[in-house]
């Protein structure tokens, strides 16, 4: 039975970026920590990540908000040797003449946000990980965990490493393996579902012109479209596509053509960003609202999408999570600092409440945004057309408007 005072289930990006950190200041603490992921670990003896390009790689918006968070982790300079930065946010709704722009100049930032290859942020965060070669952390890969067992002094951790049965104990468990944790459901997690009767379609697709590094949201009758400015592949301009499409749209739209495909999404989209003239692979999921009941019990925390999933369309899903692993790595590094268990009900409970009530407030947002711009009221439509052109003359409400995107209307994370 190996001893420690956190293990973290999952090395996701959620998981990592919560061993990141807390990496810093583990030594100078003695915090123990175990990282335990399913999927085996890059092998790069430097601790170097590896950038491949790819046409068809997901990416995920990080708010201007967690560029300070990775600074302070030192992974920032590798990541952004492949970020696309997004100068201009363009929001307007199909047929309507409301339209609001959002501007890094004009807000005093360098980029409103940051478009990142999920694939490059997950090999920064752990070859970070792994070139630091601290005694404090351990990386445990490929593992299965198959149990937690509630003890006195936290939890134990059954897992299955190359085969052969290992058992860990921990103060404070950190649930974050993702919204399908099976984990979660052997534990009797319940969670509270709501489907909205869409799919997401995310795709990547080529402009016949450079981006500018512009994202777009454009409402549509049929659902909200993003476009995401994304790193050019081959000299190939390349945008992040995330349409939402109704159940029953969906497949008629998957058993286009990709020219078919091209000339549904330019009349729904319009010209504003160019002509699309190469898709990529399409992937879809559905889209629900998702909240775990219990966020932690004595010795447990449930983190990221393992505790929430939202709909996509304010581009807040990971922003959130990241939020949750400030959130608990300041808690963790004040409890351990106190000389107190990491994993007490008591300790984790301000915790819990804080979570909630972010989520809620983001999830609030997320669901309000969808309804007031699908709805066919002829009054509401045409009220949220003037609302954005109000917005977009309004600097002060812009302003409030950007610096909530942003993330930057949070507390700042101590860290140390």
């Amino acid at each position: 039975m190996q001893e420690y005072d956190l293990v973290i289930i999952g090395g996701g990006m959620v998981g990592a970026s919560l061993a990141a950190a807390l990496l810093p200041v583990a030594e100078t603490l003695g915090l123990r920590m175990a990282l335990v992921e399913a999927q085996p670990l890059p092998q790069d003896g430097k601790g170097e990540p590896r950038f491949t390009p790819s046409y068809d790689a997901r990416s995920t918006a990080l708010a201007q908000g967690v560029r300070t968070l990775y600074r302070r982790m030192g992974i920032w300079d590798a990541l952004e040797q492949h970020l696309t930065p997004i100068q201009t946010i363009h929001v307007s709704e199909q047929g309507r003449f409301g339209t609001t722009r959002l501007r890094a100049e004009e807000e005093s930032v360098p980029a409103l946000g940051y478009v990142v290859e999920n694939h490059w942020l997950g090999q920064v965060l752990i070859s970070h990980l792994q070139a630091s070669k601290s005694p404090c952390l351990e990386l445990i890969s490929p593992a299965e965990v198959t149990g937690l067992t509630p003890v006195s002094s936290g939890q134990q951790v059954q897992l299955q490493l190359e085969g052969e049965p290992r058992e860990l104990q921990a103060q404070l468990v950190v649930m974050a393996d993702g919204g399908r944790s099976a984990l979660r459901e052997r534990m009797g997690i319940h969670y509270t579902e709501q489907a909205y009767g869409q799919h997401a379609l995310v795709a990547n697709v080529s402009l016949d012109r450079s981006h500018r590094n512009v994202a777009y949201e454009r409402f549509t009758p049929g659902g909200p479209v993003a476009l995401l400015p994304t790193e050019s592949v081959s000299g190939q301009p390349r945008c992040g596509l995330v349409w939402t499409l109704s159940d029953a749209a969906l497949e008629e739209v998957l058993m286009l053509d990709d020219a078919a495909f091209l000339e549904r999404l330019q009349a729904t989209f319009g010209y504003r960003a160019g002509r699309f003239v190469a898709v990529g692979e399409r992937f879809h999921y559905p889209l629900k609202l998702a909240l775990a009941q219990e966020q932690a019990r004595s010795g447990l925390v449930v983190l990221g999408n393992a505790a929430h999933a939202l709909h996509p369309i304010a581009g807040q899903g990971y922003n959130l999570a990241l939020r949750g692993v400030v959130a608990l790595a300041d808690l963790i590094l004040q409890r351990q600092r106190d000389g107190l268990p990491l994993g007490a009900i008591e300790g984790l409970r301000s915790f819990v409440d804080q979570r909630r009530e972010d989520q809620q407030r983001t999830i609030g947002f997320s669901d309000l945004t969808l309804k007031a711009f699908t709805s066919d009221n002829p009054l509401l439509r045409m009220g949220r057309a003037g609302a954005l052109q109000a917005l977009d003359i309004c600097p002060v409400a812009k302003t409030l408007f950007a610096r909530a995107a942003m993330g930057l209307d949070q507390p700042a994370a101590r860290l140390r």
